[in-house]
């Protein structure tokens, strides 16, 4: 049985050699450890090597610099590194070259013969699919893999992968950092186009994980043939364009391909109008790669916008100087055939000068592969620094590599310390750039806006580049409705109602305004306070209204003077002198309740100006309607009906008791709901509007139609009174007056009610002042122009003889009525009880002498008129 698996062993070792036997190029150097290098430095490999990458065959000289300075160093005394770079071409076909190269060079059986030691552990690949193939096959062989840049976290699977180490993150980091990048600039609605192999659809997992908690919505997901070689490859780059350049409002687009395949997305998709102009999110994979942009068709600012995600950088100073020095290194490119390649002009096509191949490299050159690449060797070089310290030979040392690389927790580069974590993983960071112009053709991708922090998994942005792609996008102002069937981030825009607002971009819900000082209207993007109004001072309609007040004050007072100084003269005296001071009285207290009505309202003032002016207008109603009584009284030749009027007429009584009944619904309004100060915020929109709220509209209502049943009342006998002669008829005037007042309150109460804001208690103000107006001109200033003017009219004789006057007109009326031969039943009744029965003229006259006297008899002086002598004296 041994010699069955010796005979197998060797035949596969044969076979090997065989399917290796092809001319390889590899850069080698010799040393006490061997570490070896997978670089694709050609980024294709079909039959012949194309695409050569200078970018990547910088980065292998990042590792042959790196491995100089540990050596140079001394630090591991006599032991020297030396290193063996292959070729890998980005492509996993090419994997079976990477397996002769390391697993066939570990098992030469002439090793020992030409003092070749093994492979101790391998820097590569680059690419994430690379690096699973390669790591399975060098973990048969206990050779660990420390990758620069295979971000993939299914690598960090120990148990599929336990050979597996990298000096970057794994792409979960990724993944979130992508997220912050989105939720720093508001975009929730983006494409994704990704390779499909371990590295995109592992970064499209954890960017759909992450975004799902942030309402972050992919438009669409397009995934690309990983290898370049695959047939399908066309159409699914033609697919992925139509997706980009027909989602118009989808203006984000996050890549996670290599770099010839947005070599190929760029070529096409940049031939549509719909696809320029974007924001590209590049992984690491691509977002320093100057191969992706044809500079010769395209511009960037065709594309657009270009954020990239990078590992950190390190100092590329030395390694710079390095590279510099190459012209003075013959023995560098001598054993490196990419080098020698390069340099000579085999590779370009061109005979340029060493100089321009030299500054081609140098231009080249990504920081973080500077940083990772060294970090891989350090951490190397420490391993093999630990187990010298322990004392192990070279042998044990390459056997137990392995187990010791992962645990080298702790490492310094450029001072700082560094390590793995439990799944050999280097948590960085990374630096965000943005692509720009560092010539008209020379693209900078170096420029550092931003960086994440994997421990605090936060992004800080230095500099901010703003671009929309939503979906839908709310403006301030508006509001998101969600649409039926669609993703959680589409949604409808509403905007805001009236006294609503929204501030901010996406609101889900409108706040309200507070509506008692602030306002907004439809699609408001805040709140505008409120501007106070109320029946202000300086108003021009309350000045006029107040110098009506004013004048009518002033007007009262001159009437009360010429009635005082008037006193015994007929007119004041038919006038019931104290009851028409009291009116006086009462049409100051009106005037002056005209006061309350304006300014900022109070609460005590509310309640003042109702009361006061249905209080005062009663009194001057409850004093008229005394007038009209003694008017009726006066003139009444029926002895039956004078004499019941008599009795009722008592003007002192009266006119309390009509102003209990205004006093009772005052104190009933006062006590149960008075009238307060409001601030309205209802009527207007704009404004915040203070008025006094009667409170009680009832209680309003029953002030106002008491005093307008006593004018009815006043209004009822003041008509019966029409037709008395002039020099005493107040009747008509008590008539108009009563009318004007019935009629404008009339208008007043449908007005009041329905017409809100300050001028409100303006047309109140009118209303009361029309009110007063009217009793004042109505039955003072008649009186006064009597007295002023007509001063002979105003005698006891003059008032006689138009009595006499009337009563003689009524006699032959009443002579009418009683022809010759016929007799009134009333009469021939009194007859039978009379023995001398009275004419109906005498007995007419009679009855004027006798209602002659209460007319002109004054209630406040003693002395009486001389009563009417009979015309026949």
């Amino acid at each position: 049985m041994e010699q069955f698996f010796k005979f197998w062993f060797f035949l596969a070792i044969f076979s090997l050699q065989v399917f290796c036997s092809e001319a390889l190029q590899e850069a080698k150097s010799p040393g006490d450890i061997i570490i070896g290098g997978l670089f694709p430095i050609h980024e294709t490999c079909f039959n012949l090597f194309t695409r050569f990458s200078v970018a990547r065959l910088a980065q292998s000289l990042m590792m042959v610099h790196a491995i100089e300075e540990i050596n140079q160093s001394g630090e591991l005394g006599n032991i020297t590194l030396g290193y063996h770079i292959v070729d890998s071409c980005g492509d996993i076909t090419t994997l079976k070259l990477t397996f002769c190269s390391y697993v066939f060079y570990n098992h030469n059986t002439d090793r020992e013969q030409h003092f070749t030691p093994p492979v101790m552990a391998v820097i590569g690949d680059y690419y994430s699919e690379i690096s699973v193939a390669v790591t399975r096959q060098l973990n048969l062989e206990k050779i660990p893999e420390i990758s620069y840049g295979s971000t993939s976290g299914l690598l960090s699977d120990k148990t599929r992968f336990p050979s597996f180490l990298r000096t970057v993150p794994e792409d979960d980091h990724q993944a979130k950092a992508v997220i912050e990048i989105l939720k720093d600039h508001n975009w929730n609605w983006v494409g994704i186009v990704a390779t499909d192999g371990e590295y995109g659809r592992y970064a499209v997992e954890r960017l759909r994980h992450h975004a799902e908690r942030h309402d972050i919505c992919f438009a669409y997901i397009k995934f690309l043939p990983e290898f370049l070689v695959d047939n399908n490859l066309k159409d699914s780059i033609n697919e992925a364009v139509k997706s980009i350049t027909e989602n118009t409002n989808v203006s984000v687009i996050v890549s996670f391909t290599k770099p010839n395949h947005m070599m190929y997305i760029f070529d096409n998709v940049l031939k549509h109008h719909g696809g320029r102009n974007k924001v590209w999110i590049a992984s690491d994979t691509w977002s320093q790669s100057v191969n992706c942009l044809d500079t010769t068709r395209w511009n960037l600012k065709d594309v657009g916008t270009i954020f990239g995600i990078t590992l950190k950088s390190g100092n590329t100073s030395r390694f710079e100087q390095f590279l510099r020095n190459l012209d003075n290194r013959p023995d560098l490119y001598e054993n490196n055939s990419f080098l020698s390649d390069f340099l000579n002009g085999t590779v370009s096509g061109s005979n340029t000068s060493l100089d321009t191949k030299i500054t081609q490299l140098i231009n080249m050159i990504y920081p973080y592969a500077v940083f990772s690449i060294e970090l891989a060797v350090k951490a190397i070089a420490e391993t093999v620094k630990d187990l010298i310290n322990e004392e192990f030979t070279l042998t044990i040392i390459r056997q137990e590599t392995l187990v010791s690389l992962c645990n080298v927790f702790l490492f310094y580069l450029d001072g700082k310390k560094y390590s793995f974590d439990k799944n050999c993983n280097l948590n960085s960071g990374y630096d965000i750039v943005l692509w720009r112009y560092n010539s008209p053709n020379t693209l900078d991708m170096n420029y550092e806006v931003g960086h994440y922090h994997i421990e605090q998994g936060s992004m800080t942005f230095i500099r901010s580049e703003i671009m929309r792609s939503r979906c839908s996008t709310c403006y301030p102002g508006e509001w998101k409705v969600r649409k039926a069937g669609q993703p959680v981030c589409c949604y409808e825009c509403k905007k805001c109602p009236m006294n609503y607002y929204s501030a901010h971009k996406d609101a889900s819900l409108c706040l309200a305004c507070e509506n008692t000082t602030h306002y907004s209207f439809e699609g408001s993007q805040n709140c505008i306070k409120k501007r106070i109004d109320y029946l202000e001072w300086d108003d021009v309609y309350h000045i006029v209204l107040l110098a009506f007040a004013a004048l009518g004050v002033l007007l009262t007072l001159v009437v009360a003077v010429i009635f005082l100084a008037r006193w015994n003269t007929p007119v004041v005296r038919s006038s019931v002198g104290p009851i028409a001071i009291l009116l006086l009285l009462s049409l100051l207290s009106t005037f002056g309740s005209v006061v309350f009505f304006g300014g900022q309202p109070k609460d005590w003032q509310c309640q003042t100006r109702q009361v006061l002016f249905g209080l005062s207008f009663t009194l001057s109603v409850s004093c008229i309607l005394v007038r009209s009584f003694r008017i009726i009284m006066a003139f009444e030749f029926d002895p039956v009906t004078q004499g019941i009027l008599e009795k009722l007429y008592k003007p002192y009584l009266i006119i309390p008791l009509c102003m209990a009944g205004q006093v009772l619904i005052c104190t009933v309004w006062l006590a149960y709901r008075p009238p307060v100060f409001q601030q309205d915020s209802k009527s207007f929109v704009k404004l915040l509007l203070l008025k006094c709220h009667e409170n009680l509209l009832p209680a309003f209502g029953a002030m106002l139609a008491y005093i307008g049943f006593l004018a009815i009342i006043c209004f009822i006998l003041a008509f019966k009174g029409r037709k008395l002669p002039e020099c005493y008829n107040e009747s008509k005037f008590i008539t108009f007056s009563m009318l004007i007042y019935i009629i404008t309150w009339i208008i007043f109460g449908p007005v009041y009610v329905n017409v809100t804001g300050k001028y409100n208690s303006a047309i109140e103000m009118a209303v009361i002042l029309i009110s007063a107006y009217s009793v004042l001109f109505c039955l003072f200033f008649t009186k006064c122009y009597i007295i002023l003017f007509k001063a002979e009219e105003n005698t006891v004789n003059v008032f006689r003889n138009t009595v006499r006057n009337f009563s003689m007109g009524r006699d032959r009326d009443l002579d009418k009525n009683y022809p010759s031969g016929i007799q009134n039943s009333a009469l021939s009744m009194e007859s039978l009880s009379s023995p001398e029965p009275l004419h109906p003229v005498a007995k007419r006259r009679e009855s004027i002498n006798s209602v002659a006297k209460p007319f002109f008899q004054s209630p406040v002086l003693d002395k009486q008129p001389p009563l009417l002598q009979d015309e026949a004296q």
